[in-house]
């Protein structure tokens, strides 16, 4: 999707501070970070939300889970505490058409969000 800022991002048409990627997974840091510890873990492929997902996509879906453990860990947040949160549609909170995953650390958490 040539118009998605996160397409762009993990095709390195726009700069990011990237922390993780492979074939199929982009992470960086994000621009207005919520906790000390604030990344975000796309799907090189374009896929709208997580309402979108398909049985197809449990692999890539699990892919990024592990991702998101295993910074957890890069990023010293893994022992202390951490949150995974994905935003689904407007009222979920989705800001940007494309899933992502936001790893939360660095602070207590409180719930409920938002």
């Amino acid at each position: 999707m040539p118009d998605c800022i996160f397409c762009r991002i993990a095709a390195g048409g726009i700069p990011a501070s990237i922390v993780y990627q492979d074939d199929r997974i982009v992470a960086f840091r994000d621009l207005h970070p919520q906790a000390p510890v604030h990344l975000l873990l796309i799907p090189r492929r374009h896929m709208t939300n997580l309402a979108a997902a398909e049985a197809g996509d449990a692999a890539l879906l699990g892919e990024l889970l592990i991702a998101a453990s295993r910074l957890a860990v890069s990023e010293g947040v893994s022992e202390s505490g951490y949150r995974v949160v994905a935003n689904t549609h407007r009222d979920g909170g989705q800001s940007v058409d494309h899933l992502h995953f936001h790893l939360l650390g660095g602070r207590a958490l409180s719930w409920p969000p938002g």
